[in-house]
């Protein structure tokens, strides 16, 4: 099945139309008509070879929202006209441990990534989301409530609000009413993380190294916004936070944030520098805390996360743009001049 695409052929190229082969649906596949495709940084990195992975020509894009338009005659799940999202993987073993645990994400024989990737016979090229239709089997599409209204801003759910969701989910016991939360950064995914963790209850301060950035921080639903550059603030808040969510993914020093953490504690990343972290084990010892790291979320935490952003309204904030302005969204994104997920409207490829 011919499908239109927008695709890069190397890593110092612009994007351009390019047609790509689907496979028709199956008995179990579904296949849906795309209507927006997020833009996540590691798109940008992958185009651009910065991890040293990538297969060309890629058509990038993890975060995709759109109609279902023709079902396999065994599937069960979704039924022609519903809403649909498709995440980071689109297959997976299904026989590992972590597949039969609901952990795709970690599938000991390495899922089938959604793009720059292979379908589980390692042989067929996966294309991303920038893209008019994909099709999928319907154990990894997952069903997006009628209760979302701005479609739009539902799409970067499929990466930003997982990679989010995951662990602050994995740690509710310290995010709930009553709990202090921290949030690293205020991006694309610092932003989920305090939507999140306030519609979960949590007493959420935002911690940023730009001051301009308070009243949005407060908008999003952060009652506390505290500037990093001064040394003293981490004095003044040791032992304070039951959890911190770091979603920086520039170089930082993360031991006065460790300092901030209450005993029992937790410190966990999602933004992932390239360069590594420096941390005293006694800092960890004393207080009994935990530094960890979390990906993203199996396709059941991932349902679980749309429904509940679902129930609380939450969706991201996105500036929607043409395909023909994928290149210049990508210089923005390196710039931080989004606020704050780039979200393509896919009816413009077909019009390109």
């Amino acid at each position: 099945m011919q499908t239109l695409a927008f695709a890069v052929d190397d890593a110092q190229g612009k994007f351009h139309p390019f047609n790509i082969t689907r496979r028709n649906p199956g008995d179990h596949d579904v296949q849906v008509d795309i209507l927006y495709a997020g833009i996540c940084h590691s798109d940008i990195h992958q185009a651009r070879n910065e991890w040293g992975n990538s297969k060309y020509p890629m058509v990038p894009g993890h975060e995709i929202l759109g109609k279902v338009v023709k079902v396999g005659s065994k599937v069960t799940s979704f039924k022609v006209g519903d809403l649909a999202g498709i995440g980071c993987f689109v297959d997976s073993c299904r026989e590992c441990n972590n597949c039969k645990n609901h952990e795709e994400q970690y599938c000991v024989k390495g899922n089938a990534n959604t793009y720059n990737s292979f379908e589980m016979d390692k042989k067929t090229p996966t294309y991303g989301g920038y893209s008019t239709s994909i099709v999928v089997d319907e154990k990894y599409v997952l069903k997006i409530s009628s209760k979302f209204t701005k479609l739009e801003g539902v799409a970067p759910l499929l990466c930003a609000g997982i990679t989010t969701y995951s662990p602050l989910h994995a740690h509710k016991d310290k995010v709930q009413p009553g709990k202090k939360v921290g949030v690293l950064g205020l991006g694309g995914l610092g932003h989920m993380g305090v939507k999140i963790a306030a519609a979960m209850g949590a007493e959420v301060t935002v911690f940023s190294t730009s001051a301009n950035k308070e009243a949005d921080a407060k908008r999003l639903g952060a009652q506390k916004f505290v500037v990093t550059k001064d040394p003293a603030v981490f004095k003044d808040l040791a032992n304070t936070y039951d959890f911190i969510l770091d979603t920086v993914s520039a170089k930082h020093d993360i031991q006065p944030y460790v300092q901030l953490l209450k005993v029992h504690g937790a410190f966990m990343i999602v933004g992932a520098p390239p360069e590594p972290y420096t941390l005293s084990g006694m800092s960890l010892i004393f207080g009994n805390k935990i530094v960890g790291g979390s990906l993203i979320g199996g396709i059941k935490e991932t349902q679980e996360m749309l429904d509940f952003c679902a129930d609380h309204n939450i969706v991201s904030d996105v500036e929607v743009i043409g395909i023909d302005k994928v290149d210049e969204a990508y210089d923005r994104t390196v710039k931080s001049d989004v606020k704050y997920r780039f979200v393509i409207d896919i009816n413009s490829l077909k019009k390109n």
